[in-house]
């Protein structure tokens, strides 16, 4: 906003000294222009007077000023330093002995028996393509494009009989058919 200020006034201030210019050139031209009747001048009539030779006045001396007395400059004060402590030295601290305890190995105790992992639910039957629309809409209700996931699965299902459980991973619960397929550029095609 500044800036538009002084550009503003640079230009006024430009405008109004090119106006005065050219107002003083037009003047000067018509002054020039005009004729004025030119009348006799009659010659001043010689005069014998006598000539003064020319002094010049004499020279006048500019006043000398002098400057005026410095103050007196004082020697800066020195203060002396304080002596200097030499550095104290502490003896090195003492470690106390440390003794270590026997190695205390606990008792042996027979291994706990292996609990087998809970079962996963059995797989669904998919016995015709439109057993596989229920199964795929489930498996990809939680995807970010859930009808290019559904198109992409309906067609593993079909092919392969079989959808995974749960809505993401456990491709390789339903065979080598669902985990190898993949599409024109390489990439896993069912979800």
């Amino acid at each position: 906003m500044a800036f538009r200020a002084a550009l503003l006034l640079l230009a006024t201030s430009l405008l109004v000294s090119t106006s005065v210019l050219s107002n003083n050139e037009e003047e000067y031209l018509l002054e020039k222009d005009t004729t004025y009747p030119k009348t006799p001048v009659p010659a001043p009539a010689p005069s014998k007077a006598p000539v003064k030779p020319f002094t010049p006045p004499p020279a006048v001396k500019p006043p000398t000023t002098t400057p005026p007395p410095a103050p007196p400059v004082k020697p800066p004060t020195v203060t002396p330093a304080p002596p200097l402590k030499p550095p104290t030295t502490y003896p090195p601290p003492v470690k106390p002995p440390t003794t270590t305890p026997p190695p205390v190995t606990p008792p042996k105790t027979a291994p706990a028996p292996k609990v087998p992992s809970p079962a996963s639910p059995p797989m669904p039957i998919v016995r015709s393509n439109k057993d596989c629309i229920p199964l795929c809409a489930a498996r990809c209700k939680a995807h970010s494009r859930p009808n290019v996931c559904g198109r992409a699965c309906t067609t593993c299902c079909v092919r392969c009989k079989c959808v995974p459980p749960g809505t993401y991973g456990n491709r390789e619960k339903c065979g080598k058919c669902y985990t190898d397929m993949t599409t024109r550029g390489n990439k896993p095609k069912c979800p």
